[in-house]
């Protein structure tokens, strides 16, 4: 039987070890890139947002009035006093809280610290310094598309 010397063996156990931790060093190196992306989720894929909202179904009744909104997705649907729909992101870009649809005043508000968007998510007043995402909106039937 053939035997190891000391400096065999502690150069089998150095590759070794080696070679498990290359191994976990490049399984914890991800690409976002390899990541799927449904593309109609709205989360960064090719399709974007694209949703359709049934009207009557009762999540979004409140938009079969004019002066109503839903949130749905990140996005929030209102109808305006003139009955059109309008799609907004819903997050204030000032801190991230939901902004609310006024009647009073036909635009979006932020309740935290006061911010106002115009029904297009262009900034009225701050402390917000970057304008809403907006969405297109087109009505058919009872079934109101949402999508960039």
């Amino acid at each position: 039987m053939a035997t190891m010397d000391r400096k065999q063996f502690m150069s089998m156990v150095g590759t070794g070890i080696g070679a498990i931790i290359l191994q976990q060093c490049l399984s914890g190196c991800k690409n976002e890139k390899d990541d799927p992306v449904d593309p109609g989720s709205g989360n960064g894929g090719t399709g974007g947002v694209n949703l359709s909202l049934d009207l009557t179904n009762a999540t979004y009744s409140k938009l079969a009035i004019n002066g109503g909104y839903v949130y749905t997705n990140g996005i929030i649907v209102a109808r305006t006093n003139a009955g059109t729909y309008i799609a907004v992101s819903q997050a204030c870009t000032h801190q991230g809280v939901s902004v609310e649809y006024r009647t009073g005043t036909n635009d979006l508000y932020c309740p935290a610290h006061g911010s106002r968007f115009s029904t297009t998510g262009s900034v009225v007043q701050g402390p917000a310094n970057a304008a809403l995402k907006q969405y297109k909106t087109e009505l058919t039937g009872t079934t109101l598309r949402v999508f960039e």
